[in-house]
């Protein structure tokens, strides 16, 4: 009998263990909505900028370009993402650097999927864009 309880207690403290660990690990595995996610690239020479892209639970997505701002509508599901732009800022920028932002939109808006792993989140589609998480 001594061993049944004993039994039973460590299954007890295994189930509450799992419970306490298993919200980390979902939200290490979900699309981490409110928070800032930088591309992974350097900034453009003579900038220290580089964007960013932020989405919320309910859609709002907010996307700093290398000198415009874009808001957008995001749809999130499973490991499927579409982002639509909505209305843009546009700021007094070189034409290249107008293109470069032209162009990071343009693959924005052709992701069709994501992956995370821990603080990095890919959006694929025509090409891989790889964001970090700010930890700050």
């Amino acid at each position: 009998m001594a061993g049944l309880r004993r039994r039973f207690a460590g299954y007890l403290v295994y189930a509450l263990v799992a419970n306490s660990i298993w919200p980390a690990i979902a939200g290490e595995l979900g699309f981490p909505f409110d928070r800032e996610l930088l591309l992974e690239a350097a900034p453009l020479p003579g900038s220290k900028r580089v964007p960013i892209l932020e989405v919320a639970e309910n859609g709002a997505a907010s996307i700093e370009l290398w000198c415009a701002r874009v808001q957008a509508q995001a749809t999130v599901g499973g490991d499927t993402i579409t982002i639509v732009p909505i209305k843009g800022d546009r700021a007094q920028c070189a034409p290249e650097q107008q293109n470069i932002d032209e162009n990071l939109l343009a693959a924005l808006m052709l992701v069709t999927n994501w992956r995370r792993s821990g603080d990095v989140v890919e959006l694929s589609g025509t090409t891989t864009l790889r964001f970090r998480l700010l930890t700050n």
